[in-house]
């Protein structure tokens, strides 16, 4: 399983789909090529990897690398929803499509909305979702590179701006935490 890995305080959580075979392997998200341009475009903006937290909608690889399943997608959510009301970042990063429709609640074509950010909430935490393309698309499509590049680089004015106000609801202690799902993830 890959839970996530960076700083448990950061302002900036990015989000991709799920651990591909090698991450699975590393026990984190986002290694190799996709990693090393990650650590690329944060350094550009004065950030490093250790700064932000990087997570994943899916915590395992799913079989012959498909899409998630809605059965997946409905019994990790809740991790994901728990890991931003643990990190409580101010920005929520999604990386591709599949993480940009699910935390937005639509299915707007990424192309038409990337490098936008609007007010989401994200389980029980109001935040700033930014979405973008996925490093490893913009590995081999120089025209996303460009718009991710450019994208990334209005994070440290989304970060400027006042902290989105959270909502002020009593959480009961029953609440507080996902339920484990009932046999295994997938």
């Amino acid at each position: 399983m890959v839970f996530g890995a960076g700083n448990a305080n950061a302002d900036v959580l990015f989000v991709a789909e799920a651990p591909g075979a090698k991450e699975d392997q590393a026990g984190a998200p986002l290694v190799g090529a996709t990693a090393k341009l990650l650590d690329e475009l944060l350094e550009s903006i004065g950030l490093r990897r250790a700064d932000v937290f990087v997570s994943t909608v899916l915590k395992c690889h799913p079989p012959g690398n498909r899409d998630p399943s809605p059965a997946e997608i409905a019994r990790c959510t809740p991790y994901l929803h728990e890991q931003v009301a643990l990190v409580e970042p101010r920005v929520v990063c999604t990386l591709g499509a599949f993480p940009t429709r699910l935390l937005r609640g639509d299915g707007a074509p990424l192309g038409a909305i990337h490098g936008r950010p609007e007010l989401v909430t994200v389980g029980r935490r109001v935040v700033y979702l930014l979405p973008l393309f996925h490093p490893a698309a913009a590995l081999y499509t120089r025209p996303l590179l460009d718009a991710l590049r450019e994208d990334v680089a209005r994070l440290p004015q989304l970060l400027d701006r006042p902290a989105p106000v959270q909502p002020t609801a009593e959480v009961a202690d029953d609440d507080v935490g996902p339920e484990a799902p009932q046999g295994g993830l997938f």
